[in-house]
């Protein structure tokens, strides 16, 4: 199967952004390559990654979201793979709001299962589609930041990038 790979750079390094033609299905931080390719391959029995430049427009909008259009990434498919409930918890990362946290917890109760935290942190840290799955705006119980696959300086990062500014935190008060 051949993949799409294309590469965009940020104010976090190299991300590459791989689709299978029609959807996304990767993308990852240039220095958790082997993670990524460790990801498809147990989707992919047999794959072939194929550079392409900005396959369906899809890096163009990962890039529109780093300079700070936030719903750049809202409609963009996603074939993620997984199980039945990984693909439950990774479509649920896109009801938490740009620029808020929820906790595991929180998210296991938003997907009916309460007493599920620990499952929604694994699944979370198997998401292949950081940034456009934000699990990046999932915390711990007391709020503070635990485990990100592309590191916790990064999930602060994204989660700072996505805070409002100026004109838009006045009008979030109003």
């Amino acid at each position: 199967m051949k993949l799409w790979l294309d590469q965009i750079n940020s104010e976090l390094g190299r991300i590459f952004i791989v689709s299978d033609g029609n959807a996304l299905c990767a993308i990852d931080f240039h220095d958790y390559d082997p993670r990524m390719r460790k990801l498809l391959s147990q989707r992919y029995d047999n794959y072939e990654l194929v550079e392409k430049s900005n396959p369906q427009g899809f890096s163009d909008r990962v890039q529109a979201y780093f300079d700070r259009d936030f719903t750049a990434l809202d409609h963009l498919p996603v074939n993620p793979g997984g199980t039945a409930f990984q693909q439950q918890v990774w479509q649920a990362l896109r009801s938490i709001p740009v620029g808020k946290t929820w906790t595991y917890g929180a998210l296991a109760t938003h997907l009916g299962k309460p007493t599920a935290s620990r499952a929604v942190g694994m699944a979370n840290s198997l998401n292949p589609i950081g940034i456009v799955l934000p699990c990046h705006r999932v915390v711990g119980a007391n709020g503070k930041l635990t485990g990100y696959a592309g590191g916790l300086d990064r999930k602060q990062w994204l989660l700072d990038h996505e805070k409002p500014t100026g004109l838009q935190a006045s009008l979030a008060l109003n």
